[in-house]
């Protein structure tokens, strides 16, 4: 592990934790809560590997006030979280649960009563299972259905919230959604994806000039899952092969955020599966953001034979078969520093899943406090080098519900048992909360 210089994060540098609704609420159906796409998906023979679902997760939607006791005894200033759209408005557009919005007005209001900045996603894949029925996001009336339910959510929470994120990791909803089809909906269409990304981003901007219009000061963004690839030698294959995945999974995004419009390389490369864009989207979609959330894991490297294996990096491994590879956070950092004109950045997400113990009521979970703090180290290399940043998110503050891995792996910094929902504070946890108290009394 790496020790980190108490000068390498400005004063007023952003400390969170981060989770999301559907992997930690529960109630699937309390209070008016309609279904998502979620609750459906984990219904199909197979789709989650130990068969389970997100019905209960940690009960959170019960125990909120003592999960924010426990964010707030880690000593961060901020807590991301997600809306789950479906508890607030069930069918994805009409009528407004009332009793779901007052549960997101007690939790901001919670937050704010120990001291945290709110920082709220609206959409972290839990789309109406109504929409879907519909076509869901490869439907473009559901970009107008978006637009009105992040306005409502605007309207009532914008005025305590300090961030606002329209979509988390548009690539997973897209690719992983729609075609490679192991995510929800369960869809295997590359056409479906690349439509269902566009469709997201019109979404994204569309809503940014929404909410700004009716007064919401809230810093307002989306969230990327980015990492920077690699050729798996130096052949010219390879490298061509890099180059490929990378206009798919980061010049794509990138670039139609930031400068509206798409790679040429990956139009030419997708063909007659090129999304259908209409007069001024692209205009619609380049709307200045605030700030660009990005969630880092790992690195890709990419062979034009068979697929790299990760195996060979001669790294440690996650629990789920990632490379742990820190310097790939500096690299991804400075490509788009050298790159990009781009807004304020967030690391949004964090974090690794390892098998974890308890012995004596405790967690060691000595791999994980490694992971965070060598990630840490390279975040505060790239800032040197001139990269701004202005905060760092953990995934995740709980044990979770981990979509198609459904709890058998554990990213949460807190040990949750499932059986009686004991929260156990983790070494990592205890080695965070550390961590921020010692930047605070070092005058950070």
């Amino acid at each position: 592990m790496t020790t980190i210089s108490s000068s390498a994060f400005p004063k007023d540098f952003v400390w969170g934790v981060a989770t999301s609704a559907f992997q930690i609420e529960g109630a699937a159906d309390a209070d008016g809560k309609g279904p998502s796409i979620w609750d459906d998906f984990c219904r199909i023979p197979g789709a989650i590997q130990d068969a389970s679902d997100g019905r209960v997760a940690c009960d959170h939607y019960q125990r909120w006030e003592a999960d924010l006791d426990l964010i707030a005894g880690l000593g961060v200033a901020a807590y991301r979280f997600s809306v789950s759209w479906p508890r607030v408005q069930p069918l994805g557009s009409g009528a407004f649960n009332e009793a779901g919005f007052a549960f997101y007005e007690r939790l901001v209001d919670g937050m704010l009563a120990r001291g945290l900045k709110p920082y709220l996603t609206l959409n972290h894949w839990d789309l109406p299972s109504n929409l879907q029925a519909q076509g869901g996001w490869q439907n473009r009336d559901t970009v107008q259905h978006f637009v009105a339910y992040a306005s409502e959510v605007a309207r009532r929470l914008g005025d305590r919230v300090a961030s606002i994120c329209t979509h988390n990791e548009p690539w997973v909803v897209a690719v992983l959604g729609h075609e490679v089809g192991n995510f929800a909906p369960g869809i295997k269409s590359r056409a479906a994806a690349i439509q269902v990304a566009h469709h997201l981003f019109l979404s994204h901007g569309m809503a940014l000039t929404a909410m700004r219009a009716q007064g919401c000061k809230a810093d307002m963004g989306i969230v990327l899952n980015l990492s920077p690839i690699d050729a798996a030698s130096d052949s010219e294959a390879d490298r061509a092969a890099a180059r490929r995945a990378d206009g798919g999974g980061l010049r794509w995004y990138v670039e139609a955020l930031l400068k509206g419009e798409y790679p040429a390389d990956v139009l030419a490369d997708l063909g007659a599966d090129a999304p259908k864009v209409m007069p001024g989207d692209m205009e619609k979609i380049k709307v200045p953001m605030d700030f660009l959330g990005i969630n880092y894991y790992m690195r890709s490297v990419v062979s034009a034979g068979q697929p790299w294996d990760v195996k060979t990096s001669g790294h440690e491994i996650t629990d789920m078969g990632w490379e742990v590879y820190p310097q790939g956070l500096a690299d991804l950092l400075l490509r788009l520093h050298r790159d990009y004109s781009l807004p304020p950045i967030y690391i949004t997400e964090n974090g690794a899943a390892f098998p974890d113990q308890v012995v004596d009521g405790q967690v060691h979970d000595a791999r994980r406090q490694a992971y965070i703090e060598n990630h840490i180290a390279a975040l505060a290399d790239a800032m040197r080098q001139g990269v701004r940043v202005d905060g760092y998110f953990v995934w995740s503050l709980l044990d979770n519900f981990e979509w198609s891995s459904g709890y058998a792996k554990r990213f949460g910094i807190v040990r949750v048992d499932y059986d009686t929902q004991q929260r156990t504070l983790k070494d990592s946890a205890l080695w965070y909360r550390d961590f921020l108290a010692a930047q605070k009394k070092r005058g950070v």
